[in-house]
């Protein structure tokens, strides 16, 4: 890889918004790298170069529809074919928590993708796929992506985003297979498990024994009548007897 893009919308309205997850990647990547990313007007892009790898950290800041022109300028700029990008976005058919790679493909409706696959003129660029859910009705698609997620969903996908960084060394290596294998394959039911703490358990409450269970009730008051007939009745009880 020698040019890693995260699509979004630049400004602080939409910063935390579902739309802004390929932001969201490549922002921690460059935190962890000690990346800096300066705004190039040049490029319309806040723009990085990651020193261990030599590959062009991007950020464009022309919205999400015209994500393309940024991406087309520096990769004609620097010669860098599509096969050799990666597109960090949102994807609304994986539920928050999942993230998956490929190359090619068509853009599914994803406005960043179109421009960019347009002034390519190419779909064989690599994207990293964020799920961030979808809700349930095509009309509300677009209300959805530009509202931030749940804080249980954005843990969810700040978890994707992890594991998505633990193989991303790899594909800049070269090893684009591995990478794959290794981020397909640790799903994230199993990242949540080995994440959750072990509560421990509740001892059980010790069975009643025969002998407690046999215990005999506590007498209750005799009232009034009760106390009269004993007064004026002779006592039957032998052990009472001399």
């Amino acid at each position: 890889m020698k040019l890693i893009v995260g699509l979004g919308n630049p400004g602080d309205r939409y910063q935390a918004t579902r739309h802004n997850a390929g932001f969201w990647l490549v922002e921690r990547f460059a935190a962890d790298t000690r990346t800096g990313l300066r705004k190039d007007a040049k490029f319309q892009a806040l723009v990085g170069r990651h020193e261990a790898s030599g590959a062009w950290l991007m950020l464009p800041q022309s919205h999400m529809n015209l994500s393309g022109r940024p991406v087309q300028m520096l990769a004609s700029f620097f010669r860098i074919a599509p096969a050799d990008i990666l597109v960090a976005h949102d994807e609304l058919d994986f539920a928050p928590g999942v993230a998956k790679i490929k190359q090619g493909g068509s853009a599914a409706g994803h406005n960043g993708l179109k421009d960019i696959s347009a002034r390519l003129g190419s779909h064989d660029y690599w994207r990293l796929r964020i799920g961030i859910g979808h809700p349930g009705d095509r009309d509300a698609v677009t209300d959805f992506v530009l509202h931030k997620p749940s804080q249980e969903d954005r843990a969810a996908i700040d978890a994707a985003i992890g594991r998505a960084l633990e193989v991303l060394p790899q594909m800049l290596a070269g090893d684009l297979q591995g990478a794959m294998l290794k981020l397909h394959t640790q799903g994230p039911a199993e990242s949540a498990a080995a994440e959750r703490p072990v509560k421990p358990e509740k001892p059980e409450r010790p069975a009643k024994t025969a002998k407690a269970m046999d215990k005999p009730a506590k007498p209750g008051k005799e009232g009034l009548f009760g106390s009269l007939l004993k007064k004026f009745l002779p006592d039957t009880d032998p052990k009472r007897k001399k």
